[in-house]
């Protein structure tokens, strides 16, 4: 019966601390996959048990009391150090168990990071992952992911972020459409193209840097079409609608293949740096850091990535 208790005790935690980082009580509901009422029983069990209100909540608000404040830093020491009892006992050699919850740029996530994933699972046969593919900003609390793996995105201080790799950029056209202008031979000659801008990187410029040289040219450009899919500026440039600065390694075939001209290669964008990302805790599940292991070997070894110039 004691046990019984124990476990309750911990799930009542466990639902607290995701009531009180997720916002809302339905939130935590779906994060949990329970009802909202099971939610609030557990609440209302918690509160009881310690005989102190946590939650002050209206329609349309929710604050933490201050005695709900200091059991969620409880809560939260005592959940991180239940989950690596959790994670420990019975596992030889710290094998990863659970599941866990990662989040990718969907270019990556659908094509270059699979065969690593297939392995990393093949590994570790008592692992589960849920490989979500988003390119948005992350939030983890709400959310409900433990790591996200980010390209070209500034790196959060309130996050930890893991440099993994660099990812080169290549300036590309169709021949179809080079063959109506003037072929460039300088950045500045660019400006009179038709561009395809990919949103997250660049809107109305694009900066260029020739090796040895530190600072860059910036080149203005007028987009046809701006998009935030890696695949469709690639896809539009191959239609001849535009140029487009895209990742290296998702034009390399096409321009080997001369569906694509690569323009003024001494000239490139910077490179893109790719993170993993994942929010500051006491303690990692191993899960979490054996993922962290493999994606440190393996990313700077994909095609067209490279290792992070010092």
């Amino acid at each position: 019966m004691k046990r019984t208790e124990r476990i309750d005790r911990v799930e009542l935690m466990r639902t607290f601390i995701r009531i009180v980082e997720s916002g809302s009580l339905s939130a935590a509901a779906r994060q949990l996959d329970t009802t909202q009422a099971t939610v609030s029983r557990r609440l209302q069990s918690l509160e009881t048990l310690l005989g102190v209100r946590l939650l002050l909540r209206t329609t349309h608000a929710m604050k933490l009391t201050d005695d709900g404040e200091r059991c969620y830093h409880h809560a939260r020491r005592v959940l991180d150090s239940w989950l690596a009892l959790e994670d420990e006992v019975g596992q030889a050699e710290d094998e990863p168990v659970g599941i866990l919850r990662v989040r990718a740029p969907h270019a990556f996530g659908q094509e270059q990071l699979l065969p690593p994933l297939m392995q990393f699972l093949t590994r570790y046969p008592q692992l589960s992952i849920e490989w979500k593919l988003n390119d948005r900003s992350v939030d983890f609390l709400s959310d409900d992911i433990d790591c996200a793996i980010r390209v070209g995105a500034e790196v959060d201080p309130a996050t930890v972020s893991v440099l993994l790799a660099e990812v080169p950029r290549s300036v590309v056209v169709s021949p179809a459409l080079l063959a109506q202008f003037a072929t460039p031979v300088h950045p500045d000659d660019l400006s009179a193209l038709p561009w395809v801008a990919l949103s997250t990187f660049y809107h109305q410029h694009i900066e260029l840097f020739k090796g040895g040289v530190i600072e860059p040219t910036r080149v203005a450009i007028s987009p046809r079409l701006s998009t935030d899919s890696l695949y469709v500026a690639r896809n539009t440039a191959l239609m001849g609608l535009g140029v487009a600065a895209v990742s290296s390694w998702t034009v390399e075939e096409d321009i080997r293949q001369g569906r694509l001209v690569h323009l003024l290669p001494d000239w490139q964008p910077s490179p893109l740096p790719v993170h993993l990302v994942y929010p500051w805790s006491r303690y990692y599940p191993a899960r979490l850091r054996r993922f962290l292991e493999m994606m440190r070997e393996v990313m700077p070894q994909m095609a067209g990535m490279r290792k992070p110039l010092a």
